[in-house]
């Protein structure tokens, strides 16, 4: 039997993208194959098509990260699922396609109160803003968290979040509708990018004394101007460079203001050690099953459109998440 699956054929872009049929592999030990019902784009999922993410597979490739759907068959020793279940998962790749086949422990229930659509969105962005606010920069209720880039999927995630930990949000977004869409997610307040005294009006609505955590999926020169808007002893999560350029950081103004760089990698993290990917779980889980996170989906696209939906997140058009679907 085959399956069909977005192939990456060459490093050149969305229009590398072609649907090919694949041949259904047999189980190994371990493994469960699921229906993909809907898949989640993320950043990293364009970059693959370029060559330019940290995890550089050769093509030809699927690409994917995150997916949701039914269990349709199961390994002779996997115990944690049968067939018929509704689940979410993912893993570095292979998963905007009919059927995916991953490790049982990369599964988990797909909650009631998310939507196919919802799941397939929902861990990526959870994972980071979990790993991002509560391992990293343990953001406490009552502390002021920046959030740059808060219209994409992580942002939006960190938003939400920082809300449910009780933190005053403000999020940064350079549209009308972008920032409506962060205001909508929980931000108490938004502010545009391009603003040249955005260092300023953060330090205006923390009453002087600039923002205790910066979260930074964009980089280049934004996250510059947000050093300025951090205040004494804060942390600032590096968490990407969607702008393309990694940000050059003073070091002597991080002395000067005793802020830490933190960079984070939470999908490697939780990798390295099992016993945070277990916490991180069942924290996780309990998030999803409050609607905690719950993503904004702006665009929602079929298998066969997958080089235009990657389009649209190569110009910046979507606002929080892209939904794959497909008839699994």
């Amino acid at each position: 039997m085959s399956y069909r699956a977005a192939v990456c054929t060459a490093l050149t872009g969305p229009d590398s993208i072609r649907i090919e049929s694949r041949a259904r592999a047999p189980l190994n030990s371990g493994e469960v194959r699921v229906a993909v019902k809907a898949a989640g784009l993320n950043f990293p999922d364009l970059l693959m098509t370029y060559g330019k993410y940290q995890f550089r597979p050769d093509p030809p490739f699927v690409p994917g990260m995150e997916f949701s759907g039914e269990v349709v068959e199961i390994a002779a020793d996997v115990t944690s699922c049968k067939p018929g279940d509704a689940v979410m998962g993912g893993g570095k790749g292979d998963c905007i396609a009919e059927e995916a086949v991953v490790p049982a422990a990369a599964l988990v229930a797909r909650p009631d109160a998310l939507s196919w659509e919802e799941a397939a969105c929902w861990r990526a962005g959870g994972v980071t803003a979990w790993h991002a606010l509560h391992d990293k920069a343990a953001l406490k209720a009552g502390e002021t968290l920046l959030v740059l880039g808060a219209a994409g999927g992580v942002g939006m995630a960190a938003v939400s979040l920082g809300r449910h930990i009780g933190a005053t949000v403000i999020g940064t977004g350079s549209s009308e509708a972008k920032r409506a869409a962060i205001l909508a997610a929980g931000a108490d307040h938004v502010l545009d990018p391009a603003d040249p005294d955005l260092a300023a009006s953060v330090k205006a609505l923390t009453g002087g004394a600039g923002c205790d955590v910066v979260f930074d999926p964009v980089g280049g020169d934004l996250s510059i101007t947000a050093t300025r808007a951090i205040g004494w002893g804060g942390r600032f999560l590096i968490v990407g460079f969607a702008s393309g350029t990694p940000p050059r950081f003073p070091a002597n103004h991080a002395l000067i203001k005793g802020y830490s760089l933190i960079g984070l990698r939470a999908g490697e993290a939780n990798r390295r050690d099992p016993e945070l990917q277990g916490r991180t779980t069942i924290e996780l889980l309990k998030l999803a099953a409050k609607g905690v996170m719950r993503p904004h989906i702006s665009h929602r696209l079929p298998l066969e459109n997958t080089h235009d939906a990657l389009r649209i997140l190569e110009r910046r058009e979507a606002i929080g998440r892209i939904a794959i679907s497909t008839p699994g």
